[in-house]
């Protein structure tokens, strides 16, 4: 399946960038600002049966796993600040393998990945570096935008908000099956939002299109090095 997409160059990313956070933080703030934590709360938000809107906050990775989970010599707060700081490098790094996409002409797709990737990432890292420190706690209560008393946490230490779930099917595991015999099991079950989404699309682009924009990456490596071949001719 052929997919073309216009050429994407610094102001366009930078289009694209933007729009994803808008949509990110704007659904972020709406939820956080009008709602107190699913859990602690009624329920879904909105309950359609097929999808569901929630508040929950997701402490550590994705899925909701903590470092201190797989590291169990980290306290849970030196294991959040470990994770922000890698989340940090990783943004840095994702925006410069961007920067050098655009600089080398790379294939449009494989730029239009990494622009959905470098937002998502970069939309749930603000949660993580400033959330704790711009709004209060949301359990059993609406939080509050920059409250007197300061944020429930610490920068650096801020829990990112999740909304969206997608149940489509439920079942129950037969009992004679190990380890999962007789659980409920629903898929899909895991609650994102939308920097999530974006990585995932731009994660399925260099999936789903690895041979179209790796070929190109091919052509473009080869003509520069006859370019660079001829300039040295010269």
């Amino acid at each position: 399946m052929k997919f073309k997409v216009s050429n994407i160059n610094l102001q366009t990313a930078i289009v694209i960038i933007l729009l994803v956070l808008l949509m990110d933080q704007a659904s972020k703030f709406f939820i956080k600002l009008n709602y107190p934590l699913s859990l602690y709360g009624n329920g879904a938000i909105v309950d359609l049966g097929f999808f569901k809107l929630l508040f929950v906050e997701n402490k550590g990775m994705a899925m909701g796993t903590k470092l201190n989970d797989i590291f169990p010599f980290f306290s849970e707060k030196t294991a959040k600040l470990v994770l922000t700081i890698f989340r940090l490098l990783a943004i840095v790094a994702i925006g410069y393998w961007l920067w050098g996409s655009i600089q080398m002409q790379s294939a449009n797709l494989f730029r239009l990945a990494l622009c959905f990737i470098f937002a998502g990432a970069l939309g749930n890292i603000i949660d993580s570096v400033f959330y704790g420190i711009i709004f209060s706690h949301s359990y059993g209560q609406v939080a509050a935008l920059f409250p007197e008393g300061g944020g429930y946490a610490s920068i650096f230490q801020g829990h990112v908000v999740d909304m969206l779930q997608f149940p489509l099917v439920s079942w129950n595991w037969p009992d004679w099956m190990p380890w999962v015999g007789g659980e409920h099991y629903t898929f899909f079950q895991y609650v994102f939002n939308i920097a999530d989404t974006a990585i995932s699309i731009g994660v399925g682009i260099l999936i789903v299109y690895n041979k179209m924009i790796f070929g190109q990456e091919k052509i473009v490596l080869n003509l520069r090095k006859v370019k660079k071949c001829s300039s040295q001719k010269a």
